[in-house]
């Protein structure tokens, strides 16, 4: 629409008002008239800032459905989906009829209290100041280091032009929160107060901050009002303070304390008395030396000044745009409120420090597109929309613009050369009300904002079955789930700014920018986003003219990583020949700058890091280096990394950022060796197919590599499966089978051992107790010289046909048909899930560096929490998985810290009864599959009810039957425990923040358990560091002794108490150090009726009160005998238990 429409006139038409009685259900405004009654709307108020939501909701009025929806082929035509966002616009409206009632009588009060107050005669500045202090006690929030005695002009106080709630409670697109209601009353400043020249130099922020004191003064001194008097800063600018007024703790409205909602009385000023002109973004509203010479030529421009005093000139402009589109588009509320609701789960608000992109800076932008932005002055946006295509169509906006190269002129803004508004801030320029609705944004909140853009316009597009709830309930503002690293600068240590004023947020913002441009300088394509974070000022009392600085907290700055180039040694610079570029990166670096030869031949600036000797990452090194350089030594030492000493919790050496598959190097070359020697073997029955790895150390997912485990203690093998090619010859007999296996076994070691004289390989059995005859009997162990040990099992397709044929066998009892069962699983799981599983997880490490140390760390954190003995491994990588494959609504984790944190944010939130875990591998699954395993994982529950069998459900795309990993195990006990441990340790990151102790999650008590068996050091392998042999002729003896390959004797001492005792007791034991057995007794053989064959030692615990109630003769009851079972366990144990410990005995 272009500037001269007519009716784009009409809605900028000063005496336009419009009507919104029923809004206060009175005739609040009748007793105003003319221009007095005029509407004005703050620009950046109400529930712009996020803080105005109640506790009750109730549908607004005047919210039409659409009657003819708008044909699309996107997923909003999904019902499932549109159900799920009406449901929220429910959930999230306000009940604004009970709210009204409830604030009416404060408002009128409010109201008639600032009509009446006395007009004061005009004075100097310093003197009305300083006359109102000694009268009154109430202090002028001034927004700079406040008048002198030589500043001239005056201020005075009048009855203001009109007072009336404005803000997005009028055009009820506020949404519930936890914090209190927020409801503003704009009180416009009568034009009479201001001169021509008072948008210099503060003079308007001066006269108006002196009208707010006047008002504060009288509010504070009424006693009808029985209100509670702060002020606060608008838009968290100083130039902006406010009144905020709270219900009065013991004197107050009931009304109005029981309405949880406080007033916010803000300032506004008619359009006409500064030309738009005079506050463009590109003058200089503030000189060094004031001059009444209008023609003066400054240097600089002050457009967050311009636009803030602009904001208040258009307030009521932009009131009947925003009302105006309302009546016209009816997708137009909602969409304002799914837009609220997106940017408050992300962080982002109205003020300077929240990012300055709220709920009013969407609406505002909504309702631009909807009338222009498009080709030829076309609206970019239909008004025929509906809220979600709105909604989608605006993410698409800021996902593919660039406002801050591009500025966008809106409203037929062509007389303005587009030059002038490059800034190095982003730009949407409303030519027809002269403001720019961006101009509290900074270059890293607007990168923030592109960046949520585009990862929540990449879920919408995507076919993931959810999607609302990453884009509308998950809040990711929570820095350290949110940024792969996390830095707190003190401000305390920052160099002191030369700037004289007394505004705190100024010189915080001034911080901000300094260290983002030199972090982005330095850092570049090593990071994809910086973002500076500091906390917004509270209320302060009308006593003091500004906040205590005190209030203040750190400056904390969160980096998402480019994982390909975070840990990169090597810093190319520019060319020799570019000499100003080259003396600019020298400037930069200093000392650090070298010039360098490449193997292309090109000479350049060059930065070498490195980790070695080192105990920070190059990161972090970069990070000191440049905090040291362009600041001081104090703020370099003040620095710190939070959080970020999770991959030191690893046993054995810390994960390299440069490398961190490194560690299992060796463990991976010795496995391709070993398959080269296999398939190179000559006098073989048959030839080898394939070799394919299925350990957690070929997939880099072990918690101590392999090669550091033959240090700390007995080796234990690497599995590998060996499959031949087929043939008729092969028995088709499942006895004959494991036979076969043991002869090539046999077979495969005689030849490996004359290719490689120095190898040595032993035949191993497994599995021999008659009722295990239908799993695999045998392995070979294969142990080269100074390398890791391999265990090899061989694989043959002929097993499971023989196994589903006899299970299918209807001739066989339920217990053969049940042990048939369970070989087919436990021979997929080993020969077909496992390899499978080893290979993409293997690709995706190598795709997702963070991806191993996460795993690690959270197998280590299972460890520690006497849980991985319950879970199999592939579990665990599964959910370590899940971040990295199904990241929103953040994306792929760079850093360790922050895949492991959201792993236990999903683990902690995760309704496994009800929902199954869904991980793709590399491939995303498409929706029939999906549909498929929803569906057989509804069979499953409805199959086992009671969750014996299948607790966790965890289907992948190689794996989609859902229960490889967790048939049997976990129990709904461990599963319960997993998530109340993962809930426990979210509530921890969430109460400690920056000051979270990593070591402090992976700390487990032992109290919760009934009894706990301490294992004897000896047992554990573990020899001195300072071994010497006994006699000097004999050689010491090594940890990692050959003959010690596969020794696990707690683990087996554990499965053989689980055999004897499982039924009654469960064990725990930390897998990966194996120093403690922890006990719970079965709450079912606690007591119970006495009858033949319990299956357990039992004593007796008297007689039940009611005879013939139990089973037993008598009414016998007894309980479970747990001294007696412990002594057995002691006995079993011998000395490889070094004490008992029994819970509620010293």
């Amino acid at each position: 629409m272009s500037a001269n429409s007519p009716k784009r006139r009409k809605h900028d038409h000063p005496s336009q008002n419009v009507d919104i009685d029923d809004e206060l259900g009175t005739d609040y405004e009748s007793s105003v008239s003319g221009n007095d009654a005029e509407l004005i709307a703050s620009s950046g108020n109400g529930s712009a800032n996020g803080n105005m939501v109640p506790n009750t909701v109730q549908s607004p009025k005047g919210l039409r459905p659409r009657t003819k929806p708008m044909p699309t082929k996107d997923m909003y035509n999904s019902d499932m989906f549109q159900i799920q966002l009406n449901e929220l616009l429910v959930e999230v409206r306000l009940n604004y009829e009970k709210l009204t009632t409830r604030v009416e009588k404060t408002l009128r009060k409010l109201k008639q209290t600032i009509e009446s107050i006395p007009a004061r005669a005009p004075q100097p500045i310093y003197e009305a100041s300083l006359s109102l202090q000694k009268d009154t006690g109430i202090a002028v929030p001034w927004p700079d280091s406040g008048p002198t005695p030589d500043l001239k002009y005056s201020v005075a106080f009048a009855k203001p032009d009109g007072i009336n709630v404005v803000g997005s409670f009028v055009l009820k697109t506020s949404v519930q929160h936890e914090c209190p209601t927020t409801i503003d009353m704009a009180v416009t400043m009568p034009s009479i107060l201001f001169q021509e020249k008072d948008y210099l130099n503060y003079r308007y922020f001066h006269k108006r901050a002196y009208y707010l004191a006047c008002m504060a003064s009288a509010i504070d001194a009424d006693p009808d009002c029985k209100v509670h008097v702060q002020y606060e800063y608008q838009n968290e600018s100083p130039l902006q303070p406010v009144l905020l007024i709270s219900p009065a703790l013991s004197v107050g409205d009931e009304d109005f304390s029981y309405s949880k909602c406080r007033i916010r009385i803000i300032s506004a000023v008619n359009s006409s008395v500064f030309e738009i002109g005079k506050t463009l973004p590109w003058k200089n509203c503030v000189r060094s030396k004031p001059s009444d010479s209008l023609s003066a030529s400054p240097t600089l421009s002050t457009s967050v000044y311009n636009a803030t005093l602009r904001a208040e000139s258009c307030v009521a402009s932009y009131l009947k745009l925003l009302h105006g589109v309302k009546a016209k588009a009816d997708g137009f509320t909602s969409a304002c409120i799914l837009g609220h609701v997106w940017l408050r789960q992300r962080g982002f608000g109205t003020g300077l420090l929240n990012g300055g992109f709220g709920g009013f800076e969407i609406a505002c932008m909504i309702a631009l597109l909807l009338q222009s932005g498009g080709p030829k002055g076309r609206p970019l946006l239909s008004g025929g929309y509906s809220s979600s295509q709105i909604f989608k169509a605006i993410l698409q906006f800021l996902a593919s613009s660039n406002l801050m190269k591009t500025p966008l002129i809106l409203g037929g803004g062509d007389s303005y050369d587009q030059k002038a508004f490059k800034m190095g801030t982003p730009v949407l320029f409303d030519s027809i009300r002269g403001l720019n609705i961006l101009y509290k944004m900074s270059p890293w909140s607007y990168k923030k904002l592109q960046h949520e853009a585009r990862t929540s316009l990449e879920l919408l597009n995507s076919t993931l079955p959810d999607r609302f709830g990453p884009t509308f309930i998950s809040k990711v503002n929570d820095a350290l789930y949110g940024y792969d690293t996390v830095i707190q600068f003190p401000i305390a240590t920052f160099p002191k700014s030369k700037s004289n004023t007394n505004n705190e947020t100024d010189r915080l913002l001034h911080h901000c920018t300094t260290l983002y441009t030199a972090l982005s300088t330095g850092l570049g394509d090593r990071v994809r986003l910086i973002y500076p974070k500091v906390s917004v000022c509270a209320p302060w009392t009308i006593k003091q003219s500004s906040p205590k600085l005190s209030e203040m907290q750190d400056i904390l700055i969160g980096f998402l990583l480019d994982p390909n180039e975070a840990g990169r040694a090597v810093d190319r610079g520019p060319p020799a020949e570019d000499k100003k570029a080259a003396a600019a990166f020298q400037k930069f670096w200093g000392e650090k700058a070298e010039l360098r030869r490449f193997q292309d031949g090109s000479i350049l600036e060059s930065l070498i890091w490195t980790e070695k000797g080192q105990s920070r990452s190059i990161l972090q090194q970069i990070v000191f280096y440049i905090t040291n350089r362009h600041f001081d030594v104090e703020a370099a030492n003040g620095l710190r990394f939070i959080a970020d000493d999770f991959d030191h919790l690893l046993p054995g050496n810390r994960a390299s950022s440069t490398a961190p598959l490194a560690s299992f190097q060796p463990s991976m070359e010795a496995f391709e060796a070993l398959a080269k020697q296999i398939r190179e073997l000559e006098g073989l029955p048959l030839q080898i197919r394939q070799v394919s790895a299925s350990c957690a150390d070929l997939r880099y997912s072990s918690i101590l590599p392999n090669t550091q485990g033959m240090i700390h203690g007995p080796q234990q093998p690497m599995d590998v499966t060996v499959q031949f090619e087929g043939s008729n010859r092969w028995p088709e007999d499942i006895t004959a089978i494991q036979m076969t296996k043991i002869a090539f076994s046999l077979k495969l070691g005689e030849l490996l051992e004359e290719a490689v004289p120095s190898l040595t390989t032993r035949v191993g059995l497994e599995n021999q107790s008659p009722s295990q005859n239908l799993l695999n009997s045998s392995f070979l162990d294969i142990l080269p010289p100074g390398q890791p040990a391999f265990r090899l099992r061989i694989h043959h397709e002929l097993e499971l046909s023989l196994l589903s044929r006899r299970l299918k066998d209807k001739s066989l009892d339920p217990h053969s048909r049940e042990a048939a069962a369970s070989a087919i699983a436990a021979h997929k799981s080993t020969f077909i899930h496992l390899p499978a599983h080893t290979q993409a997880l293997t690709m995706l490490c190598t795709r997702f560096p963070a991806l191993s140390p996460s795993i690690r760390l959270l197998k280590h954190w299972c460890a520690s929490h006497l849980l991985l003995g319950h879970l199999s491994e592939p579990l665990i990588e599964l959910l370590a998985i899940h971040p990295f494959t199904k990241p929103y609504p953040y994306t792929p984790p760079a850093s360790p810290r922050a895949a492991f944190l959201r792993t236990l944010a999903f683990i902690a939130r995760w309704d496994w009864r009800d929902e199954p875990l869904l991980v793709s591998l590399g491939t995303t699954i498409p929706p029939s599959e999906i549909d498929a395993i929803t569906t057989r994982f509804d069979a499953w529950r409805h199959i086992d009810p009671a969750l014996n069998r299948v607790a966790l459900f965890a289907a992948s795309t190689l794996d989609p039957s859902g229960i490889a990993w967790t048939e049997r195990s976990p129990s709904k006990l461990v599963a319960a425990r997993l998530a109340s441990l993962a809930q426990a340790a979210t509530a921890l990151v969430k109460a400690h923040g920056a000051a979270l102790d990593a070591r402090a999650l992976f700390v487990s008590s032992l109290a919760d358990y009934d009894f706990v068996l301490h294992i004897h050091p000896k047992v554990l392998g573990r020899a001195p560091k300072t071994a010497k042999p006994v006699f000097k002729n004999l050689p010491a003896p090594e940890a990692g002794d050959r003959a010690l390959v596969g020794y696990e004797p707690v683990r087996w001492f554990v499965e053989e108490l689980e055999r004897v005792y499982g039924a009654h007791v469960v064990f725990f034991c930390n897998a990966s150090v194996q120093d403690v057995v922890a006990g719970l007794w079965s709450p079912l053989a606690e007591e119970r009726a006495w009858k033949v064959g319990l299956g357990y030692s039992s004593v007796p615990m008297g007689e039940r009160g009611v005879k013939g109630e139990g089973e037993g003769e008598g009414g016998a009851v007894v309980g479970i005998n747990k001294a007696g079972i412990l002594n057995d366990i002691a006995r079993l144990g011998g000395d490889m238990i070094a004490r008992i410990d029994v819970k509620g005995k010293s």
